[in-house]
């Protein structure tokens, strides 16, 4: 195994916790749908994807909500119920700072929207703290679609091997893996630390590895 030179991180379930059905239960007051109408709606429906490839603004994506479930609030009400829904993993913020130090640049592959990265970068110090972003529905695309890591590549810099890559999803990583990068499970922070351990990315002296 080579010592890679940019270490690529998932967002979701990787840095940060998060739990849809949080913004549900905040939204139910204020629909005219069921909970259970309500997460179908949501779940089911091709909205979500469409918002997170771009295809839809949050304006749009806002104004079909609520054609559809009767939001009886506002667009700035119903961009805060549902994206507090995250919470910070503080052994994978604590291991992405530990690369940092280490001296290897870091970037961001994710699935995600508009309303709720406007919300991380407000409430979420550590994720400005990286060298780059690779945002779905900034290039009308999700994983494992190629073009995201494509995109990867070039803000990068770097490719095949010299890519280390964390996700929780086996189908993300494996298109990591297809393009020749370092790539794997995120589970635990445990195994993650080890992985980069037998990467050469993190050692048990600390020192740089400029």
């Amino acid at each position: 195994m080579t010592r890679p030179r940019a270490i690529v991180f998932d967002l979701g379930n990787v840095l940060l916790d998060f739990d849809y059905g949080i913004a549900l239960e905040r939204i139910l007051p204020r629909v005219r749908l069921g909970l259970e109408e309500l997460r179908r709606w949501f779940t089911q429906s091709p909205l979500l994807l469409e918002y997170e490839t771009g295809r839809l603004t949050s304006p749009a994506f806002f104004e079909q909500v609520k054609s559809a479930t009767g939001f009886s609030g506002g667009y700035a009400e119903f961009g805060e119920l549902f994206v507090d829904i995250f919470s910070e993993i503080p052994a994978m913020v604590a291991l992405h700072q530990e690369v940092r130090d280490r001296g290897f640049p870091t970037y961001i592959l994710s699935n995600t929207n508009e309303l709720t990265i406007q919300y991380i970068r407000r409430c979420f110090p550590f994720f400005s703290r990286f060298d780059g972003y690779v945002l779905s529905y900034e290039h009308q695309a999700m994983k494992p679609a190629p073009r995201l890591y494509e995109v990867a590549e070039q803000l990068s810099g770097w490719r095949g091997s010299d890519l280390f890559y964390l996700d929780d999803v086996p189908e993300n990583v494996e298109a990591g893996r297809a393009r020749g990068w370092q790539a794997w499970v995120h589970q635990t922070p445990e195994r993650s630390r080890a992985a980069l351990l037998a990467a050469g990315v993190l050692d048990h002296r600390g020192d740089s590895c400029v």
